[in-house]
């Protein structure tokens, strides 16, 4: 993928593209990779590194989601589920099956995780990564050598997947590429084109390594930009309402001496009703995450002091040795896009996972909320609505 390249062929080409794709995190490159599976002529533009943003810093995990099961979101949760399945067939090499632990405190915690699980096993149907079932509190100990064995009666095994997001996101990249799309990274899309009617048509961009100002054209035009689709949408509309409210979500990397095993621990309800991940992850252990609403979303989010707190004080309930600032290795922390709620005043952890597809006026093609183990999902969803409303065969 020589950028050089790829920029002269884009700068000169002469029929317009079919699709112009606005961000190149986990939800542009799915839908750029499912545009030119389709035969189409894709170019995706992205104004930093591609999945600079919340897209490099996740939990590591393609999950259903055991929180939204728990909020009634089923739909939402089969989706990911079969979604992680093929994931896991498609991609062997970056995804793997992970055995987690949830330490119960009584027997209704068991009863209600275990059922709720197993509920969770079936909506997976033949994607099902393995069956969840009850362990005593001696086994779960053998299993979680540092778990508090105060904090525990037993305990509840299930699956889910982990995955490499930086390698996942290249490996797409180069599968578009491969089937003929065109990806640009440091181009940042400065002005929408219309026509005499008002529908777009193309895009400026500018080239931030050249400074150069580019006019690309194209049939369709997609705002995949995540946290940052406001700014695109105001570019086509300027009196637009705000359609993100950016969650933070923070994440520490701690020595594996505090999870030595081979299983990752979820604890299900945090002091504030959110649930927490210690998961191994490259002979370390990661561990998140928060659930913060920002009201402005940057390149280069910053952990509050708050949330790392936040994160070591539940560990380290569970935990034999109590983390701290000293044992942190590294933090990252990440802004999800979700998209916002009708209802003004509700919590981030409310707000649903679920994806939304905007179509504005002009044909403006917007994409938010989702998350990494949807992304294909996302796409093809994507894909079908612009056929529909550009009526191509």
């Amino acid at each position: 993928m020589e950028r050089k390249n790829i920029l002269s062929s884009a700068t000169n080409a002469i029929e317009p593209y079919d699709i112009i794709i606005v961000g190149g995190g986990a939800t542009g490159i799915g839908i750029a990779l499912e545009a030119a599976t389709r035969g189409y002529k894709a170019l995706l533009l992205e104004m930093s590194d591609f999945t600079k943003s919340t897209s490099s810093k996740s939990t590591k995990l393609v999950h259903g989601g055991v929180r939204y099961l728990a909020q009634g979101d089923v739909a939402l949760v089969r989706e990911a589920c079969v979604e992680r399945g093929r994931l896991l067939k498609n991609a062997p090499h970056l995804v793997k099956n992970q055995s987690f632990v949830i330490p119960t405190f009584g027997w209704f915690d068991e009863l209600k995780f275990t059922i709720g699980l197993t509920l969770y096993d079936l909506l997976a149907g033949h994607y099902s990564l393995g069956r969840s079932y009850r362990i005593s509190k001696k086994k779960a100990i053998q299993k979680i050598a540092t778990i508090n064995p105060d904090k525990i009666t037993a305990g509840v095994v299930y699956h889910d997947g982990q995955f490499d997001d930086s390698r996942l996101a290249i490996n797409v990249l180069q599968s578009a590429v491969e089937l003929g799309a065109h990806v640009l990274n440091y181009m940042q899309v400065i002005d929408l084109v219309k026509d005499e009617e008002g529908k777009l048509i193309g895009v400026m961009a500018r080239d931030e390594v050249t400074n150069t100002v580019y006019t690309f054209m194209g049939k369709a035009v997609v705002n995949a930009t995540g946290v940052f689709a406001d700014e695109i949408l105001l570019l086509d509309q300027p009196t637009h309402a705000r359609s993100i409210v950016p969650s933070q979500g923070v994440h520490i990397v701690l020595d594996k001496k505090f999870l030595p095993g081979s299983y990752a621990i979820m604890i299900p309800k945090t002091d504030d009703g959110r649930v927490l991940f210690a998961i191994p992850w490259h002979n370390q252990v990661v561990v998140g995450t928060t659930d913060t609403l920002i009201e402005k979303p940057s390149l280069e989010p910053q952990a509050l002091d708050s949330e790392i707190d936040f994160i070591l004080r539940t560990c380290g309930k569970y935990l034999t040795k109590q983390p701290t600032k000293d044992d942190i290795l590294s933090v990252f922390a990440g802004l999800r896009p979700l998209a916002a709620p009708k209802a003004e005043g509700r919590k981030t952890k409310e707000i649903s996972r679920s994806h939304k597809i905007l179509i504005s006026e002009s044909n403006l093609f917007t994409i938010v909320g989702g998350k990494w183990t949807t992304f294909r999902s996302m796409a093809e969803d994507m894909l079908g609505k612009i056929e529909t409303q550009l009526a191509w065969p």
